[in-house]
């Protein structure tokens, strides 16, 4: 029976980012684990880094927990985006509603900012003890912090969408960002890498945000550092990672 309501009368926005926040604050509220995680992993990389590299490296290892913690935000997107996906299917009621995969690609990644903020904001500060920071350290900070977000979260929300199963979701997730996250020189300056590793950390985004923050903030003064090229190739690879992903994101199902 035709109801008399046509498409264009319907709603054609709504406040998704919102919603989207409250997914994320209402995972942090319900299980306290969701924000007590992020902080952990770091810090226990800081912990034993501490105790066997050099006192010389502490602020960049700390810079580079920032990042590594961004990173991982990826691996949550993979996993959260599968379970909307395969289980909940949420994702059908976007493909059926007015609002584009872009809106549904962000409004996941930004839900999975919410519990590794508290992380990054404790290695903010313990930064600002360790080291000095200048304005322009702290804007350029956040820059590489937002651009790794968007990448790869990008990246875990594509992969999720070519998973059948959740069975396949640990096991891919882990190989994909535990690799990442080991060949960017995120707790260790590139040149301490044997040439053939890090040719291919030179491959990966988030190495170029690691030297450009290193280089901005002075954390690897032995290494010589071209602030421009790296910003450069940072925009450059994360572009195309975005490209790729966005290829790779299958929106409707087949």
């Amino acid at each position: 029976m035709a109801t008399g309501v046509g498409r264009g009368e319907q709603p054609q926005t709504g406040r998704v980012l919102p919603a989207w926040a409250w997914i994320g604050w209402r995972w942090v509220w319900r299980s306290p684990a969701a924000a007590i995680v992020p902080l952990l992993q770091p810090f226990f990389f800081l912990y034993f880094l501490r105790l066997i590299a050099p006192e010389s490296y502490f602020p960049l290892q700390v810079a580079g927990a920032m990042l590594f913690s961004t990173q991982n935000i990826g691996s949550w997107c993979l996993s959260d985006s599968a379970v909307f996906r395969i289980e909940l299917r949420l994702q059908d009621i976007f493909v059926a509603s007015p609002h584009d995969k872009l809106h549904y690609l962000f409004g996941v990644a930004f839900s999975n900012l919410i519990p590794a903020a508290p992380a990054l904001i404790a290695l903010g500060a313990i930064l600002a003890i360790v080291t000095h920071v200048t304005l322009g350290g702290w804007i350029v900070l956040a820059a590489c912090i937002l651009t790794v977000w968007v990448l790869y979260s990008a990246i875990g929300i594509a992969v999720s969408s070519r998973l059948r199963s959740q069975r396949e979701v640990w096991p891919v997730g882990n190989l994909i960002f535990t690799l990442l996250g080991i060949l960017s020189p995120l707790y260790y300056p590139l040149s301490k890498l044997p040439p053939v590793w890090r040719e291919l950390a030179q491959l990966l985004p988030a190495t170029y945000a690691a030297l450009l923050v290193q280089g901005t903030l002075g954390l690897d003064p032995s290494a010589p550092s071209n602030l421009a090229v790296d910003a450069g190739l940072l925009v450059l690879s994360t572009a195309i990672g975005l490209a790729v992903a966005w290829r790779l994101y299958q929106w409707r199902e087949r």
